[in-house]
């Protein structure tokens, strides 16, 4: 995929520029590629499956922007829509037609959902939907899953996965021990832990949130009867259950991992592809519990930019691309093409490997397996994970520089793609010491 000799020499030049001018050269930690030994290549432009660096070198990518573009990057009819748009201006800090519009979509579409507040970001989602459960409950505890990253407000950084665990930092400096002490963890699909974390707070715990299909150590799917579990003894102790499905959310199914598995949650998280490329982000829910936002009740919360035309725009045209026939059911086929094919390439190599997917998000793991959790995940062989990395790289196939990470399958990417990309994947697991 790449257009000659594959080079580096502008990145590495950027990359030297960038460290002077922001903390480590980025803007969000994974992209600097430390967890891989590696300098980051900096992108000039992306078109459907494609992105091209500013050496001139083409990748077929599986990052879809962490999640976002999952029709593809820059889709004509979602640049059409917002040329439309533009010109009506890029921000009103008043309401639009278009934020009635996206209420509505989501709300036919996820059937938990009767009433959305949209905010910016996925932290923006999370902090304030548990801010809200702790209103509604008027308790102040609140249950994570260890390995599961809700975005960086103070109380989420505890044991949170992705980019902390990649860069291997404490999980929670600068923030306040008292924030971090309401704040219990738990080993994902270990539902028993979780009971007896119950008994022991039956009164004290206002919200449990988790990615009901993990995304930020690796995919990682639930057990048989785990969300159920889940829904049963938060029901049974008072406890708002909140899905965080800014990176499932109408990537799964159209609605979400909710719909795939049949579990309705108290609130949800939604972003990524909501905003179809552009910053958004929702928390959403049951009508008696979101009526406590402000300024409806009492729980403040509020956004400049919270609604953005643009991001409403391009979330309205890519949840309708996504809403024509044989849309996921194509996400579907190339997924699970990519994945079986990555794992039996790995395996027929000689390398222990393992794979976890769920629709169009997916994971090679370096290691026997199974993963289940976020211990399990931890013992990926990373070594070699970075070689597996830099030589597909090499060879056109951009992938998450972590193996924390999921994959993500568009709309875009063709049976070719998948042909190219496992076919790559042969040459450099060929390569790499067993």
């Amino acid at each position: 995929m790449v257009t000659s000799v594959f080079q580096t020499t502008q990145s590495h030049q950027l990359f030297a520029e960038a460290q002077n001018l922001m903390p480590g050269g980025v803007n969000s930690p994974v992209r600097a590629f430390k967890s891989v030994g590696s300098e980051p290549v900096f992108i000039e432009r992306a078109e459907g499956a494609y992105i091209w660096d500013v050496d001139g070198n083409r990748y077929i990518e599986y990052i879809n922007t962490w999640g976002p573009s999952i029709v593809g990057h820059a889709n004509p009819e979602v640049i059409a829509a917002l040329q439309e748009a533009l010109p009506r201006g890029t921000s009103f800090g008043a309401p639009t037609r278009l934020e009635n519009q996206m209420a509505q979509m989501v709300i036919d579409a996820i059937p938990a959902v009767e009433m959305v507040r949209f905010v910016s970001s996925g932290t923006e989602a999370t902090m304030s939907a548990l801010r809200l459960a702790r209103a509604y409950t008027g308790r102040e505890m609140i249950l994570k899953f260890q390995g599961c990253y809700h975005g960086h407000a103070d109380m989420l950084l505890v044991q949170a996965g992705s980019g902390v665990a990649t860069l291997g930092l404490p999980d929670s400096p600068g923030v306040p021990k008292s924030t971090a002490a309401n704040t219990l963890t738990a080993p994902y699909n270990d539902l028993e832990a979780v009971a007896e974390i119950f008994k022991k707070y039956p009164d004290q715990i206002a919200a449990l949130i988790i990615e009901p299909v993990v995304g930020n150590a690796g995919c990682i799917v639930p057990n048989a009867g785990f969300l159920e579990g889940l829904r049963t003894l938060t029901e049974q102790y008072g406890t708002v259950l909140i899905f965080d499905e800014v990176m499932t959310g109408f990537r799964l199914s159209y609605g979400g991992a909710q719909a795939r598995f049949g579990i309705e949650p108290d609130l949800t998280c939604l972003g990524k592809i909501i905003g179809g490329g552009l910053p958004v982000g929702a928390y959403a829910g049951r009508r008696k519990i979101m009526e406590m936002v402000a300024p409806a009740g009492p729980m403040y919360q509020a956004g400049t930019l919270s609604g953005n035309p643009l991001a409403m725009t391009a979330g309205i045209k890519t949840l309708e691309i996504l809403k024509r026939p044989g849309a996921y059911e194509k996400l579907e086929q190339l997924s699970a093409r990519l994945a079986d094919g990555l794992l039996n390439i790995a395996k027929e190599t000689g390398h222990a490997a393992c794979g976890n997917r769920v629709g169009a998000m997916f994971t090679l793991f370096f290691t026997d397996g199974p993963v289940n959790n976020f211990e399990d995940a931890k013992g990926s062989d990373l070594g070699k994970f970075a070689k597996f990395h830099r030589g597909m790289l090499e060879r056109g196939i951009y992938l998450a520089p972590s193996q924390f990470e999921a994959a993500f399958m568009s709309l875009a990417h063709t049976e070719a793609d998948i042909d190219a990309t496992l076919q790559a994947a042969r040459t450099v697991l060929s390569a790499i010491p067993r």
